[in-house]
């Protein structure tokens, strides 16, 4: 060992890993293991191997008294600064109605003026289901006020804030791309500001076990992430940053390429993916589906086709022409059909074999095979079913049994990857996972439990490498084990599943031992 490398030799640990499906049976009966890290790798795991390692002698020990050690863990879909600001904004998702969500925020702006030229923000509401309007004028004329829904899609504002936003005073309801626009315009602060928050975010993440995220921020996600990584204080984290159309011209500026460490930054930030959309939300009924929303008529009574006609593919083979791998955002089941058509073209022209898909939350069965065939990648947010289940029975009503089907496209043999959706669900992969393995929150019987998975699967879809020697040395290291509380129906014991420390490359970013 070198004078410079760094050498940790933890024993007493339970190594449960989704790569040994073995460890996973025995749970709490598995026998501990040492495990050896060299600089930011794992070394050497099992006593044969550690014993005959030159840096067992010198590493530092850490004893881990039987804990369980899973790989650190990771968030396949984030948009970290809109998280990391919505912890900081009113929260109204608790509101049953317009008008309740609006008397929290005008209570807030009373007691709590916004500055001037600023605009009050809550965050969380979720209307499809709520018996009033979202009325502007519920929100008050005496301080700018606006809300932006929990799947970010909707944006609600009075005519103050509009006017503070130079928007059109008389659209008080923005639904899609407005609504973003909106919304990242109620973002807009200064850097260091965001960078703070978003750094305390991180901080979170890695006391729930957190080493990764795909950060699909519709801005320049890249870009803040190479000033970020030039401070050397900033809080570590591997970042996945995705490419939106917008900022095409900038990632082929930079070289950017999906997988390849980003120019300029260290190794833990690489080249994501290249978002595009096909469709709305469940909420908004923008979700692009076969049947027609009830009581709805016209040209969107299906939801909205974004990139409609030729467009997604076209935009789809500009990414792939620069070597950014699409994802294409696909809720309503005509958008997931719409976005495996694509990468059915794609495959035909000899242009790609593979890609992402995000959501897929309602899949036609007929669609099923058509992932794994064509090598499709499905980042799903377990989370959203919880929150959206009354939803879906009222909006998709007869058809929720092949919605959120997780056990159905795992047993097509999809490759699933966990993630929250951050600032919809929370950042925390083990809520995500409760979800997934039981269908179950707040007391509530399971929705549709035929469509849950085991918690090995689930695990396997929140980490990206595993206990072996010659993978990065990233550990979740936890004060109870996961798959005695995975057992538990409600979900709560999985949910609120204590971690003692997380290493990432070797390093600590959270650490009670």
């Amino acid at each position: 060992m070198s004078d410079a490398a760094r050498a940790l030799l933890v024993t007493g640990a339970r190594l449960l890993d989704p790569a040994t499906p073995a460890s996973l049976d025995a749970g709490a009966s598995a026998a501990p293991q040492p495990l050896l890290v060299v600089d930011d790798r794992i070394a050497a795991v099992g006593t044969d191997q550690v014993d005959a390692h030159p840096d067992a002698a010198r590493a530092e020990r850490l004893d881990l008294d039987g804990r369980a050690v899973t790989p650190g863990l990771w968030d396949h879909h984030v948009h970290l600064v809109q998280w990391a600001i919505s912890r900081r904004r009113v929260d109204v998702s608790a509101a049953t109605t317009a008008a309740q969500a609006a008397a929290i925020l005008r209570e807030h702006a009373r007691v709590t003026p916004p500055e001037s030229g600023s605009v009050l923000v809550g965050h969380g509401f979720r209307d499809a289901l709520w018996p009033d309007a979202l009325d502007a004028a519920l929100l008050g004329d005496t301080q700018p006020i606006a809300a932006i829904s929990h799947d970010l899609h909707t944006v609600w504002a009075n005519p103050l804030a509009l006017r503070v936003l130079g928007l059109d005073e008389t659209g008080t309801v923005l639904r899609e791309k407005p609504a973003f626009d909106a919304s990242a315009q109620l973002s807009a602060l200064p850097v260091e500001v965001t960078d703070r928050w978003v750094a305390d975010a991180v901080t979170a993440a890695a006391q729930r076990g957190v080493v990764g995220i795909r950060d699909l921020e519709m801005s320049d996600a890249a870009g803040s992430w190479l000033r970020r990584r030039a401070d050397a204080a900033f809080p570590r984290i591997r970042v996945r940053a995705a490419v939106y159309p917008h900022d095409l011209a900038l990632a082929i500026e930079r070289g950017m390429r999906t997988d390849a460490p980003l120019a300029g930054a260290d190794s833990l930030v690489v080249g994501g993916e290249f978002k595009l959309f096909a469709d709305g939300s469940l909420n908004t009924r923008t979700a692009h589906c076969v049947h027609a929303y009830d009581g709805m008529t016209g040209a969107e009574a299906h939801g909205l086709a974004v990139n409609p006609g030729a467009e997604l593919e076209a935009r789809a083979r500009e990414g792939l022409a620069v070597g950014l791998v699409p994802t294409i955002h696909g809720i309503g089941d005509l958008a997931v059909t719409r976005a495996l058509d694509v990468y059915e073209s794609l495959d035909r022209d000899g242009l790609s074999r593979g890609g992402w898909m995000e959501h897929a939350q309602l899949v036609d069965p007929a669609d099923l095979p058509r992932f794994a065939r064509l090598g499709i990648e499905v980042s799903v947010q377990p989370e959203h079913a919880m929150d959206d289940r009354d939803v879906a029975d009222a909006l998709w009503a007869g058809r929720t049994e092949r919605s959120f089907a997780w056990r159905a496209l795992q047993d097509a043999g999809v490759r699933l990857w966990f993630g929250s959706d951050a600032p919809v669900a929370p950042l925390d992969p083990w809520v995500t996972m409760a979800a997934a393995v039981t269908r179950a929150r707040d007391g509530r019987e399971a929705w549709h439990p035929e469509q849950t998975v085991p918690f090995a699967a689930a695990l396997a879809a929140s980490v990206r490498s595993s206990l072996t020697a010659g993978q990065p040395a990233d550990l979740a290291i936890l004060d109870a084990d996961p798959v005695a509380a995975a057992a538990d129906a409600t979900g709560d014991a999985l949910r609120g599943l204590p971690v003692a420390a997380t290493l990432l490359a070797g390093e600590f970013t959270h650490r009670t031992l």
